[in-house]
């Protein structure tokens, strides 16, 4: 469903919703990505260079300075709208986390370079639909491409799904098949994640949208008809769980040794 950005931006005018200092602002989310629908709501960050108190604000903690972001939810032509304020310095920490240097201190291994929250934000950054600050977003964008964002996540991922791959195999071999099922569908989750996130398809938050995300990138490796055999557990066999626990957990060996961090 395609937004109509004058639409929201006469709407955020209106309700004196724009922060005097505002950098931008952009919408993200399905929405931004055309996969919304009439129900879907409205996701908008606005960034601004100084905290600003809108009406009816609450606020969310993040692990930055200053340690919250401003949340407002109001409805507006029959959709629901959630707008999220947060500041320019934090964006630059956010950013700092992604260092090639911070990377480089194997931050990444251990899965806390980044909350999901931060983590959001940056994905967002790169699939959002600008509103305000157009020059804003394309330098956004520029600097989370020349970051270690990408290495960041498929490092991640990669190390989600190799653990799930042996939790897997062991349950297989403990006489726990359907434990193995359950760790090999995390397995197969996190390893078409890292996938996609190669070719810088972000989104893995939240996992509803894979499917989407796949079809978008269409990767070589892996067809979209494949995945979704095994996704869907097309062939799977309850008196033979571990023909397609193996299936699977080949298959996901075999895409590791081929995605590039």
């Amino acid at each position: 469903m395609k937004i109509d950005t004058a639409r929201v931006r006469e709407i955020l005018h209106d309700r004196q919703l724009v922060p005097d200092t505002c950098q931008a602002a952009f919408v993200v989310g399905s929405s931004a990505r055309g996969w919304g629908n009439e129900k879907s709501d409205i996701d908008i960050y606005l960034v601004s260079g100084e905290p600003w108190s809108g009406p009816e604000m609450i606020d969310v903690s993040v692990p930055l300075r200053p340690a919250t972001v401003g949340w407002h939810t109001f409805f507006a032509d029959n959709r629901g709208c959630d707008l999220a304020y947060w500041l320019d310095d934090q964006v630059d920490q956010m950013l700092a986390k992604i260092s090639w240097d911070a990377f480089d201190r194997a931050r990444a291994a251990s899965g806390d370079a980044l909350t999901v929250r931060e983590e959001v934000f940056l994905e967002r950054v790169t699939t959002c639909l600008p509103l305000i600050g157009e020059d804003w977003v394309a330098r956004r964008r520029a600097e989370v491409g020349a970051s270690a964002f990408r290495s960041i996540l498929v490092t991640r991922s990669l190390g989600q799904a190799d653990r799930a791959v042996e939790d897997s195999l062991g349950q297989l071999e403990g006489g726990d098949p359907h434990s193995a099922v359950l760790s090999a569908r995390i397995a197969l989750h996190h390893t078409v994640d890292a996938l996609l996130e190669e070719q810088g398809n972000y989104g893995s938050e939240p996992p509803k949208w894979q499917a989407r995300r796949f079809r978008e990138t269409s990767p070589a490796t892996l067809s979209f008809a494949r995945y979704w055999e095994l996704e869907t557990m097309r062939e799977y066999n309850p008196d033979d769980p571990s023909r397609w626990i193996n299936e699977v957990l080949t298959l996901c060996q075999d895409l590791a040794l081929k995605i590039e961090v």
